[in-house]
């Protein structure tokens, strides 16, 4: 049985509203979910990156994924706005607070940038506009090579039938270059009522370009590869990881066995030295 995972739910104040799009997001299938902080720096004044709220102070219990015994799991992501490449510092300690990390370029520049040089997981394709560039192969390929996502998101499309075209022109352009490779479907939603189904995401794939089984992966196994890329970010390519534990009091050093532990056989070989 596949594990659908839908790794951009936005994020918003509204606690009881961030609860609602997780509980119908386990309701409709999906094993891991990602909620997305959107970063949008500007050169006017210095922002801060959000921090991400944990999760014990949303709910006190994750709800149950329909059709499994498993609670669905939570991660956190983080999304920056890219209309400058000094946005993006790749040094920053607060980026190491996300599980994801993902940028949108607004670009072929930037774009470019991402797909060849920045170190993250996902890179989003704009959907509520049309896009300024066309995609070429040569960053796409390298972006595939690298393990990097692209990612389209579908409420866009919901809301509003002028950002529909957008969203499937967009998708349609991306899919004709990278040949369905590395592609993630997600919704992007506001909304609990922008959410939709593992299997209705697959036949919007079918509209984007995608092929059938491309589609499929693009809720799945190809969601787990980014969440996958991002555990190996932090790692020695992914061979070596290091966590923090607690303290461990040392292991107290056996006794020797006392002579009447001793087999039957060498007590008997002591007594006739």
């Amino acid at each position: 049985m596949s594990v659908f995972m839908d790794l951009n739910l936005s994020f918003c104040a509204d606690k009881s509203r961030l609860r609602s799009l997780i509980e119908t997001a386990a309701h409709l299938g999906f094993s891991t979910v990602a909620v997305n902080y959107t970063f949008e720096p500007t050169a006017k004044k210095k922002q801060e990156i959000p921090a991400p709220m944990p999760i014990t102070d949303l709910m006190d219990q994750l709800p149950v994924v329909q059709g499994r015994s498993r609670p669905i799991r939570v991660l956190n992501r983080l999304t920056v706005v890219m209309s400058d490449s000094s946005h993006f510092r790749p040094t920053a300690p607060e980026y190491r607070r996300f599980d994801l990390l993902a940028v949108q370029p607004t670009s072929e520049k930037l774009f470019h940038v991402a797909c060849m040089t920045l170190d993250i997981d996902i890179i989003c394709i704009t959907v509520t506009e049309k896009l300024p560039f066309f995609f070429k192969r040569a960053p796409i390929n390298g972006a595939v090579e690298r393990g990097v996502m692209f990612e389209v998101s579908y409420a866009a499309a919901i809301r509003d039938a002028t950002m529909r075209r957008y969203t499937i022109a967009n998708a349609t352009s991306l899919m004709e270059t990278c040949k369905g490779k590395n592609v993630i479907l997600s919704s992007a939603a506001e909304k609990p009522l922008e959410l939709r189904g593992p299997y209705d995401i697959t036949n919007l794939g079918l509209l984007f370009g995608l092929s059938d089984g491309d589609s499929k992966e693009a809720v799945s196994s190809t969601c787990r590869s980014a969440v996958l890329h991002a555990e190996t970010r932090w790692t020695a390519s992914g061979i070596i990881r290091t966590t923090k534990t607690c303290s461990v009091t040392p292991i107290q050093q056996e006794a020797p066995p006392e002579e009447s532990d001793a087999p039957a056989a060498k007590k008997a070989k002591l007594e006739d030295e």
